[in-house]
């Protein structure tokens, strides 16, 4: 019987350990988000009617397509940046990675950890309210300033939402044109 037990405890302590490590939101998008690859038996049948769960929660992307760069433009940066609040506002960690990842590698360069962990924490400060209203804001493109076509600031203030931000809230952000499209570099 004793043997049983610690046998018990050992693997329970695992699986305590493997949930703390990837955070709840991530164990839930992992299991959630990523389709189970079929096996050729599977795949001989055809495709499925029901879409997977992560066919139905999937944004288009509003990347370039093939090997040409985005536009250079304020009309750019700000549906990069919408983007990433949208992205924020679904817990859609690879979006909100992808357009905030050379700012997160800085950040993580600086003593913080690696995207992904970083910003699951993050999710968790933001509330449900806003949230939901960072799935729908939109960017007020009078209130951008372009100090250059490569660089260009994105005030809290340039934010349309249904709930209101702050500076400690969001913030602003700096987006610079590298790699042929627009990424957040520096918050505020």
């Amino acid at each position: 019987m004793k043997t049983r037990t610690m046998v018990s405890a050992a693997v329970s302590a695992c699986v305590v350990l493997a949930v703390c490590a990837c955070g709840p939101e991530t164990a839930k998008e992992g299991a959630a988000a990523k389709p189970s690859q079929p096996s050729a038996s599977t795949s001989a049948k055809g495709p499925s009617a029901v879409p997977s769960a992560s066919a139905v929660t999937e944004q288009p992307s509003v990347a370039p397509t093939g090997n040409r760069p985005a536009p250079m433009t304020k009309e750019r940066a700000i549906q990069r940046y919408e983007q990433y609040l949208h992205g924020l506002g679904r817990e859609d960690i690879d979006t909100v990675c992808e357009v905030a990842g050379p700012g997160a590698k800085k950040a993580e360069d600086q003593g913080f950890g690696p995207c992904t962990s970083t910003y699951v924490i993050v999710f968790q400060m933001i509330s449900p309210e806003q949230k939901e209203a960072l799935q729908t804001a939109t960017v007020d493109p009078r209130r951008v300033v372009m100090r250059t076509p490569e660089k260009i600031e994105m005030p809290l203030e340039a934010v349309r939402s249904s709930a209101t931000f702050t500076e400690s809230d969001l913030g602003s952000y700096t987006l610079e044109y590298l790699k042929n499209d627009y990424y957040i570099t520096d918050g505020q």
